[in-house]
């Protein structure tokens, strides 16, 4: 067994102990059940007896509580509407949107465990977040100066560009197709919730002017600390071409940048003998907090979604067939450590690293792959796009809303630019979902119905996302006739 293949041997028996122990775990210490309606309004009012806030409520929600003829959720309609109307009572509002809508509440022990666990995670991520920035930027630097020419760069920026669109139109149209197709939201039967009801996240955190100003750097120091990849990506391009236009003074710049990339790369090889570890702890904390039985409860809908990421992933490696015919399988075997990591930590960006190191292995140039793969992360999130438009019309199927194709396609073309400015932005696939809810009426506290199983979804787009990215990668390489073979 190859070096390589001992890895990804190791990471996917990772994997599987990670979900036994998962399972162990949630059956040895089971959540405590969310508190109902009733017990929900019986806490709050002794911690408010207890503090002294107020001895009770007001004798209107009183006597709402006291009517025996309405149901629970007909009671918080109307509680929630007198507390909408006194100021002095938001607090408990909020209070009581809050046990509403949470989750199970886990055991203190299992919480401990999980958070012991949650460091070998966490240490992971740290390196290889540790890594990104200076990858990033000393082999975009590298690629850039190398091209030289800028009609050069602004030829492969084009084709790159024209890639990352004719993608994420696919995927978007792909997600639309199907959810209509499954129509997996008309099982749900949910009623349209109060429109006091906060989802928790925040739509307002993507806007065409904050994604404008977010591209340029105030400080490519603190762009770096962040991991600003965007922001890193405008500062390289704007270096590496400077760096091309002083001449030989520069070829000095270029080469310490592409030993400092290969430093990182080596770097990479090292950290990646953690990645088991990491793997093991976080799909254990998974399925320990949620357990198997999550699986049940949204079978169908994530059923559905994980085919729709199948049948993206057939395209996409189809193209790459017509393009590089049978070479399709070595592509998959380079980039399956890729996959496996970003698939079980959810996070496509513990796979930069390792993927943009295997792309160079499979033929790829390194000024291609520096300068694709790190605006890919940026603008070619496939298995995210096609997420965003089967939640958003899962959600209006769960309430009954009724979309036009005409309405459904507006929706593709505001997810098509909104979904452009979420690189660096947590979360970044609910909070665009969130302001497209709003844009299209459809209330945004349907967000709670995936909030528990995100996590479970967000492992197959985030797997997906590198699976686009590797493709592209590879079209550009052939296009500009430099993919070795």
């Amino acid at each position: 067994m190859s070096k390589s293949n001992k890895l990804t041997f190791w990471i996917f028996v990772a994997l599987v102990f990670g979900v036994v122990l998962g399972t162990i775990l949630h059956a040895w210490y089971p959540p405590t059940p969310a508190l109902s309606y009733e017990e929900s309004l019986l806490r709050i009012q002794q911690e408010q007896a207890l503090a002294g806030e107020q001895k009770g409520l007001s004798a209107s929600i009183q006597e709402i509580q006291a009517d025996s003829l309405k149901s629970a959720k007909e009671k918080w309609e109307s509680i929630a509407q007198v507390i909408s109307q006194d100021k002095s009572k938001q607090a408990l509002h909020q209070k009581l949107a809050k046990a509403a809508s949470r989750d199970e509440v886990m055991d203190s022990t299992l919480k401990q465990v999980l958070d012991y666990l949650s460091i070998l995670t966490d240490i992971f991520l740290r390196l290889i977040k540790m890594i990104i920035a200076p990858l990033v930027f000393s082999t975009l630097v590298v690629g850039v100066a190398k091209l030289g020419d800028l009609k050069d760069v602004g030829r492969i920026g084009g084709k790159t560009m024209l890639w990352f669109i004719s993608a994420s139109f696919v995927s978007l149209l792909l997600g639309c197709v199907l959810v209509n197709l499954f129509e997996p939201g008309k099982i749900m039967h949910t009623e349209v919730p109060s429109a006091l009801l906060d989802s928790g996240i925040d739509k307002n955190s993507v806007t065409l002017k904050g994604f404008i100003t977010h591209i340029i750097p105030s400080s490519v120091v603190e762009a770096m600390a962040h991991n600003e990849i965007l922001q890193i990506v405008v500062f390289s391009l704007l270096f590496g071409m400077a760096t091309a236009a002083i001449g030989k003074p520069g070829e000095t710049i270029i080469k310490a940048m592409d030993a400092v990339g290969h430093v990182m790369l080596k770097i990479t090889s090292m950290v990646m003998y953690v990645a088991p570890v990491a793997v093991f702890a976080a799909m254990t904390s998974v399925v320990a907090k949620k357990g198997l039985g999550v699986l049940g409860t949204y079978a169908v809908f994530i059923g559905e979604f994980y085919f729709g990421l199948l049948l993206l992933w057939l395209i996409l490696f189809g193209v790459a067939f017509l393009l590089i015919r049978n070479r399709v399988k070595t592509l998959f075997s380079r980039i399956k450590e890729s996959l496996l990591l970003a698939f079980s930590t959810a996070s496509s960006e513990a796979a930069y690293p390792k993927l943009m190191e295997e792309l160079e292995r499979f033929g790829c140039r390194n000024q291609i792959v520096s300068f694709t793969l790190p605006l890919g992360y940026s603008f070619n999130l496939d298995g995210s796009m096609m997420y965003m438009t089967f939640a958003s019309l899962f959600i209006a199927q769960s309430y009954g809303i009724d979309m036009s194709i005409s309405e459904q396609m507006l929706m593709l073309l505001t997810l098509m630019v909104t979904s452009k400015g979420i690189a660096g932005v947590p979360r970044a696939s609910l909070v665009v979902i969130a302001g497209t809810l709003s844009t299209f009426n459809i209330p945004e506290a349907g967000l709670l119905l995936l909030l528990g199983v995100d996590h479970l979804l967000d492992m197959g787009r985030s797997a997906t996302n590198v699976v686009g990215n590797a493709v592209a990668t590879v079209a550009v390489s052939k296009w500009e006739k430099k993919l070795a073979d």
